[in-house]
């Protein structure tokens, strides 16, 4: 039995077994295993089950995926006993072969030594190197689904609006 148990606060002690080949995990109810938290994206990663390897694959989630604090690029393997984290929600891969030691819950804040992605305010207030600043890596996704949703109402509105104005006009 292969299992991801959530260490974070507030979820600690909650699982998913790993059963199918490719579990996905996400903030949506369409998920293998949702796990409802704004630091996870709503499709963040899948699991994959490759023989005797579990497999984590990244699906380009807003605030990443990391093995033992590595940031995971494309695929990576998640060994028994090891912690992926997805956004701020850490959980630990137990098999029911082994025991794995417990590790205490880290604090949400993790502080970066500089050269492994940290940045100091002073490097912040200068802005970026060379003034060119790629927002797209800071731009919000967009769901085109509830756009479309809006525009419709809208029009649905303006000709329910106009038709009823035509009518008051007829009664006249």
């Amino acid at each position: 039995m292969v299992k991801l148990v959530l260490l974070s606060e507030g979820l600690a002690g909650r699982s998913h077994e790993l059963i199918a080949e490719k579990n996905t995990i996400g903030r949506i109810e369409e998920n293998t295993f949702q796990i409802a938290d704004p630091s996870v994206s709503s499709r963040h990663c899948e699991v994959l089950l490759r023989g005797s390897d579990v497999v984590v694959k990244d699906l380009n989630s807003t605030n990443g995926s990391f093995i033992e604090g590595q940031q995971i690029s494309g695929e990576a393997v998640l060994k028994p006993g090891q912690i992926l984290r997805l956004g701020q929600i850490q959980m630990r891969l137990e098999t029911g072969n082994a025991v794995t030691p417990q590790r205490p819950s880290v604090d949400s804040t993790m502080i970066l030594p500089r050269g492994q992605g940290g940045v100091s305010l002073n490097d912040l207030e200068k802005g970026p190197v060379g003034g060119n600043l790629d927002t797209k890596v800071f731009a919000p996704k967009r769901n085109k689904v509830n756009l479309y949703f809006i525009i419709g109402s809208i029009i649905i509105a303006l000709v329910i609006a106009v038709g009823l104005w035509l009518a008051l006009r007829a009664l006249k």
